[in-house]
């Protein structure tokens, strides 16, 4: 059975439960401040990106399996390049 979705949104509504069950693990392991978006906007910007025609089970591994601390870093950095933006367009 192939699933196929109209849109991003639909397909990140799918895997939204895989994307809590990462959240809850990096919360547990002292991730706190991430949240679910920042998991979701690691994996379609650094393993998805030029991925097609991936199967459902596919991405929800990837999702259980991302490792905690590239995601942590992933978000320190998009975090630390807008800090500094803000502060250069000061």
């Amino acid at each position: 059975m192939d699933l196929e979705f109209g849109s991003v949104e639909e397909l990140y509504q799918r895997l939204k439960p895989a994307l809590r069950s990462k959240l809850t693990e990096l919360k547990e392991v002292g991730y706190g401040y991430l949240k679910i978006e920042d998991v979701w906007n690691y994996l379609k910007e650094n393993k998805w990106r030029d991925s097609h025609n991936l199967a459902l089970s596919d991405m929800v591994s990837d999702i259980l399996n991302s490792d905690n601390e590239l995601i942590d870093a992933y978000f320190k950095d998009k975090l630390n390049a807008k800090n500094r933006r803000v502060y250069f367009d000061i």
